[in-house]
């Protein structure tokens, strides 16, 4: 039995006068020992504290983002009991807000924090009535005896009705009871409008019938309504009347669904699935805050009370069950991609991609199984929308997000990305499925190479883009060797068409006729070289811009013809006021061939080359050998009397030290060499001596579009499987981000950040699969 005693103190010590608490169990029964364990588990949660409690194993609450629960088992008797504290790391809320983070108990008495003791039955709750009054007051008497003023609830009745009665010590002689309970079944009409609640309410607080019918009660109330939208169901009979006329054409053997309406039909992943929509439909909350009810006529009053008069509204979507892909029946990009990494894990269990292809390779009859493959049909069908319907070169701008190229795969409207993307619901999206894709892919790449047609989805122009995957750069290699290829057979066309018109020019201007025996002889030994120095395209001004010649076009084949320049060939015009050093004749500058392109493992090829000969002195020349030789031997061409000085005043004019004198019309220049190119051994001058002069039409082209080419084919047919599954899941990846980042939603900045951090976090990801050529871009950009 817990007691109080007071020790006798004289009046000197009245003013430290203490009071001594002692516990004496010697005589106690069971209930009483009951009561102080009850006491002593409050005093312990009292004297933590929340944050304390946090740290001994307060459960977080599923429904509250600041609400726990710490629990302590209680013995009396033969019966255990559970007792429970609820309790919130911040106490400042206020409890009229009515949120769905609240306890009932506290929406129903305003409470926020409490005791909840019950049985640890199977039921939970209290069936006995005086069991239930023997357990308000046990705990009624500890909290007394502790100064708590929590309030402590008992389940009463049935577990369906949720109901209580609880307790709470008011700090007076003063105590408060709680009742609450739930009409669930068998309502009367009464009780279903709020005059009734509000009689059936006063009722409880009145003695006698006439109490209730002759005195008026303050009742405080707060209301909330709740109005909810139809469900939103793709299945309804509504849109199946509707779409009753369309049913046979929705069963035609292609499985087209072109008539039937959905929710994403205008939704840029729509070309790909149809998702569940997950808006089934909309709640609006509409509160009123406390209002005070004098009658049952002004409660029904309240019952009419329109949506508009509500002090707060809150509008909340009812979304799908669904949303969970965790269960793995939800078909989207998400499910796809995961099903491609799974091809990813089984993509090194092979050397080639036909070894995928045939049954033998397969292993077991599950796996077999796993791995069905669509039929023809489906594989001609996506082989069209790929190559057939894809023609026009597409906008590769349009709609990209900002962090996009921070992922190593392809565009999104190019070939590969679209060929990722198909391979994503091309039958299971195994590898086997992917591998006999993959097989007729590439045989259709090399008919369109063979017949020299344009590839479609890839630009045939232009320098290749080393942000994108290997297979990107070499398609688009490949179709700018399919350009030139065309180009080549076309020039070589024309060439046989004219040559009755050659000779009939030579026998009319002998001088022209020299000329013209030259150009008949490299179209008599045709091997894919430029035929006239007429064509410019393929050729460029490199070094010098037209705008700064002081000629125009026709003033420099004019100026071929004089007999101070008859030895000029290729030239494009003198460069400004600039004189050649020996025999002070204009320098001109060349028409020069353009910089072969290369991808990055040809970039890694030639960087190994070059480190084999292990001169980092001349590192970039070795690199540029060719192109450098090209730009030389046109430049002699051009100028016959050049010497490599005014090569390098051209090419390269840091590597020229001037003095002033060749602005002040002094001849010779007082200039001279940088130090690295009069150095001894310089590569440069190593080969100037060796280029001879010819123009640039007259050069080997220094981009042959059929060997590349064919190689760019042995590449994609002989193709690891594992490289190219890693780079089919960077693409699609990509592009699938890329694809749900056109969808228009609106100014939500918490939108536009989550796709920021999805792009982030893809690329910190997939970065492992990535890395290829990162250490020679930053030592090849380093030495230009």
């Amino acid at each position: 039995m817990a007691s109080t005693s007071k020790a006798n103190l004289t009046e000197d010590d009245e003013e430290e006068e203490e009071i001594e608490h002692f516990d004496d169990f010697t005589l106690a029964s069971s209930w009483e020992r009951f009561i102080s364990e009850i006491e002593a588990t409050c005093r312990q949660w009292s004297a933590d504290g929340p944050k304390n409690l946090l740290e001994k194993g307060a459960v977080h609450l599923d429904y509250s983002n600041k609400m726990y629960r710490i629990k302590s088992e209680l013995k009396d008797a033969t019966k255990i009991y559970s007792m429970e504290y609820y309790f919130g790391i911040d106490n400042n809320g206020n409890i009229s807000d009515w949120n769905c983070t609240l306890h009932d108990l506290q929406l129903c008495f305003g409470v926020k924090e409490f005791l909840v003791i019950s049985p640890q039955s199977a039921s939970g709750v209290v069936l006995d009535a005086p069991e239930s009054s023997k357990l308000l007051s046990a705990v009624a008497i500890a909290l007394s005896n502790c100064s708590c003023l929590w309030p402590a609830f008992v389940p009463v009745h049935d577990p369906s009705r949720k109901a209580f009665i609880g307790i709470q010590n008011m700090g007076t002689i003063f105590t408060r009871r709680f009742e609450a309970d739930r009409i669930g079944s068998q309502v009367p009409v009464k009780f279903m409008h709020l005059e009734g609640l509000y009689e059936l309410f006063v009722s409880k607080f009145a003695y006698w019938t006439s109490d209730h019918l002759t005195h008026l009660f303050k009742v405080y109330l707060m209301m909330k309504l709740t109005y909810r939208t139809l469900p939103n169901d793709d299945e309804n009979d509504g849109i199946q009347d509707a779409d009753a006329e369309n049913a046979e054409s929705e069963k035609m053997p292609d499985g087209g669904n072109h008539n039937r309406k959905h929710w994403d039909d205008d939704c840029p992943w729509s070309e790909w699935y149809s998702a569940e929509d997950p808006v089934k439909g909309f709640d609006l909350v509409t509160t009123w805050s406390e209002k005070v009810i004098e009658s049952s006529l002004e409660m029904a009053e309240m019952e009419n009370a329109s949506p508009h008069e509500a002090e707060k509204w809150i509008l909340t979507p009812n979304l799908s069950p669904n949303l969970d892909s965790s269960k793995g029946d939800r078909i989207g990009f998400a499910s796809q991609l995961q099903l491609l990494v799974s091809a990813l894990d089984m993509s090194f269990e092979a050397q080639f991609m036909e070894d995928f292809v045939s049954d033998e390779n397969l292993g077991s009859d599950n796996l077999k199984s796993s791995m069905v493959i669509p039929p023809p049909t489906v594989l001609d069908r996506v082989l069209k929308d790929l190559l057939l319907e894809g023609r026009q070169f597409p906008d590769f701008a349009k709609g990209k997000h900002k962090s996009s190229q921070a992922i190593k795969g392809a565009p999104l409207e190019s070939l590969f990305a679209q060929f990722c993307l198909h391979s994503l619901w091309f039958g299971n999206c195994s590898i086997r499925a992917i591998a006999v894709l993959w097989v007729e892919f590439v045989r259709e790449i090399r008919w369109y190479w063979e017949e020299s047609q344009p590839l479609p989805k890839m630009p045939a122009h232009g320098s290749i883009d080393l942000a994108t995957c290997l297979i990107n750069q070499k398609l688009q290699m490949l179709a700018i060797c399919i350009e030139k290829k065309r180009e080549l057979n076309e020039e070589f066309q024309d060439c046989l068409g004219s040559n009755d018109d050659v000779f009939a020019h030579m026998e009319e201007d002998i001088q022209v006729g020299e000329e013209s025996t030259s150009f008949l002889t490299q179209s008599q030994d045709f091997d894919g070289k430029r035929d006239s120095p007429l064509i410019l395209e393929g050729f460029n001004e490199s070094k010098t811009s037209i705008s700064k010649f002081s000629t125009n076009s026709q003033d420099v084949y004019s100026a071929d013809k004089s007999t101070s320049d008859s030895k000029r060939r290729g030239s494009a015009g003198p460069v400004g006021s600039m004189r050649l050093l020996n025999s002070c004749q204009s320098l001109h500058a060349p028409f020069t061939q353009n910089a072969p392109l290369m991808t990055e493992d040809m970039h890694e090829e030639r960087l190994r080359a070059v480190e084999a000969f292990g001169d980092s002195f001349n590192f970039s020349a070795q690199l540029e050998r060719e192109t450098l030789s090209s730009d030389m031997s046109a430049f002699k061409a051009a100028n016959s009397d050049a010497a490599f000085e005014d090569f390098i005043r051209w090419h390269s004019p840091g590597d020229w030290e001037n003095d002033g004198s060749e602005a002040n019309d002094e001849w010779p220049p007082r200039g001279k060499l940088s130090q690295r190119m009069s150095g001894p051994g310089n590569s440069w001058r190593k080969i100037w001596n060796d280029a001879p002069s010819l123009p640039a039409y007259e050069q080997k082209p220094l981009l042959d579009p059929n060997r590349e080419g064919e190689k760019i084919l042995h590449y994609l047919e002989t193709v690891r499987p594992h490289q190219l599954l890693e780079q089919m899941v960077c693409t699609a990846f990509r592009a699938s981000a890329d694809t749900l980042h056109q969808t228009n939603f609106g100014s939500l900045k918490q939108m536009a950040t989550k796709m920021d951090q999805l792009y982030h976090t893809m690329a910190s990801t997939l970065r492992p699969l990535q890395g290829f050529l990162s250490s020679f871009l930053q030592v090849y950009n380093f030495q230009n």
